[in-house]
């Protein structure tokens, strides 16, 4: 009996409420569960609040990067390279010497152009001889004009002489005062001076005929010289073009900056236009921040920026809203989109905005390279 009494108490013991230390640890841990829980919604509402109070006076945008003036080198004439001065990332200065063609060509058609030059002027000069003696043609025949002229007139005094002398004589045969001799001879002097007459005003005819013909000759020349300056003109374009075209043999920068990388080898035939490298101008380098369409209602050109370089996290650098795009990222595409097709999916669109940096010379903007990638977060107040 006692036995049973004891196995009884034993077993009221082991299944009974347990120690205080027991049933505390469960308050600890729901405590400490409190807190935590209590502390993670403080910093997340804090948080929160401070990304909320932020958002009113800010937009943020990491669809950005750093531009700069890019030069590609093109040449303009085609040829063989003779040399590659420049190697991949190298500086260069406004005016050197990049790459060399081939010019023997190129020197050939110079030649050629000038030996057109000067035929043209040797035409040229024949023309103004040719004009020289038209002109001194005319002074002659109109002299000689003047000369038949005056021959004329003299003819003229002895017809009139002539014919007198005949009146007279044909009334003196009448009455047989003169012999028949005399009077044959009167008459042939008369019809002598006016065959003579005759002649000389066919001369004259024939002097101003030529006179005419000469004029016309001298005014042909004259425009034979007025095509051969013309023709001057034209082959010294045609040898300042094959002066211009050798000068394009050498290949120089365009302005100061640094070189990407050389794709052209020694003995590699070019065409004009074709693009070779390009050259990173140093004149400056900017930033082009895609916003949504929905960030744009408070921006405004001239609102400061803070400028976060991936590539520099230790400094922000400071900017300003220099302009914004007159069109949408996706309008300047390749293949716009079109809206009427009638599969139309309403897609928020980004507008390009360029911002400058306040100071371009900080040494770490100096530093920036295109295509690098930046925070901007424009101030909006």
């Amino acid at each position: 009996m006692e036995t049973k009494v004891n196995e009884v108490r034993s077993t009221s013991h082991k299944t009974g409420n347990g120690s205080p230390q027991e049933n505390g640890a469960p308050k600890k841990k729901n405590l400490r569960f409190i807190i935590i829980l209590s502390a993670l919604i403080i910093g997340g509402g804090a948080f929160g609040i401070t990304k909320y109070v932020h958002a009113l006076h800010h937009e943020e945008t990491d669809n950005a990067q750093v531009e700069a003036n890019v030069s590609p080198v093109i040449p303009r004439v085609s040829g063989y390279v003779k040399e590659v001065r420049v190697k991949d990332n190298q500086h260069v200065k406004k005016g050197d010497t990049l790459v060399v063609l081939d010019d023997r060509d190129l020197q050939i058609a110079v030649q050629q152009a000038e030996a057109a030059l000067a035929a043209a002027k040797a035409n040229a000069g024949v023309a103004q001889a040719n004009t020289s003696a038209s002109r001194a043609n005319i002074v002659t025949s109109r002299a000689n004009v003047a000369t038949v002229d005056a021959q004329i007139e003299a003819a003229k005094v002895n017809l009139w002489r002539a014919s007198q002398d005949y009146e007279r004589y044909a009334n003196l045969i009448k009455d047989h005062s003169i012999t028949q001799q005399q009077y044959e001879q009167a008459l042939a002097a008369k019809q002598t001076a006016e065959r003579q007459l005759q002649v000389l005003q066919e001369q004259k005819d024939y002097a101003a005929r030529q006179t005419s013909a000469v004029a016309s000759q001298s005014a042909a020349t004259a425009k034979q010289i007025s095509a051969a300056e013309a023709v001057i003109k034209e082959r010294e374009a045609e040898l300042a073009d094959a002066q211009l075209n050798l000068s394009y043999a050498t290949i120089t920068a365009a302005e100061d900056g640094k070189v990407s990388k050389v794709y052209v080898q020694s003995g590699q035939f070019l065409q004009a236009g074709q693009s070779l490298f390009s050259i990173v101008l140093d004149n400056a380098v900017w930033v082009v921040a895609n916003f949504k369409e929905t960030q744009l209602d408070k921006m405004k050109v001239g609102q400061a920026v803070k400028v976060h370089v991936d590539a520099f996290p230790e400094k922000d650098l400071d900017a300003h809203v220099a302009s914004f795009s007159p069109a949408t990222g996706a309008r300047f595409a390749l293949l716009p989109p079109d809206n009427a097709s009638g599969n139309f999916v309403k897609v928020v669109q980004r507008l390009p905005v360029k911002i400058e940096f306040d100071n371009p010379a900080d040494p770490v903007v100096k530093q920036l390279r295109a295509g690098l990638n930046v925070v901007v977060d424009v101030h909006l107040d």
